[in-house]
């Protein structure tokens, strides 16, 4: 495998969040229906790392990759935390942010982050940044 051709299986993907630091614990979060307290633990939760995390029962299987999971994230919290910990070039973050501040519901401002980190961009900042760690 290669940086240019990196993995797109749930699995790969979960072991490339893991290699990740986590982001801060928000320390006054109302825990209930979501537990977690990061960004990260979030997406372990969707991802399904971690059993009765996440909001709702997944579909899984073959057609569920990596690029659909992040094509389908609409919390852009999750998207952000993950392109500014992956190494995402820091022009397209700033791009992302902005664009994601002037949308005015989650989906929109979702599809605004990935409009300018699209998932090639997320893989490559994942891949390179494990590989450069062994």
């Amino acid at each position: 495998m290669t940086v240019d051709e990196p993995s797109d299986s749930i699995s790969e993907f979960i072991r490339r969040i893991q290699d990740l630091p986590s982001d801060e614990p928000v320390a006054d979060r109302q825990l209930g229906y979501n537990n977690y307290k990061t960004q990260r633990d979030h997406w372990f939760g969707w991802l399904g790392v971690t059993p009765g995390s996440g909001t709702y029962e997944r579909k899984t299987g073959p057609k569920r990759r990596a690029r659909y999971v992040y094509n389908h994230i609409v919390e852009p919290k999750m998207l952000l935390w993950l392109i500014e910990a992956a190494g995402v070039k820091p022009a397209l973050i700033t791009a992302a942010k902005k664009a994601s501040s002037e949308a005015r519901s989650l989906p929109g401002k979702s599809k605004a982050i990935r409009q300018h980190v699209p998932w090639p961009e997320v893989a490559r900042a994942l891949w390179r940044n494990n590989d450069d760690a062994v």
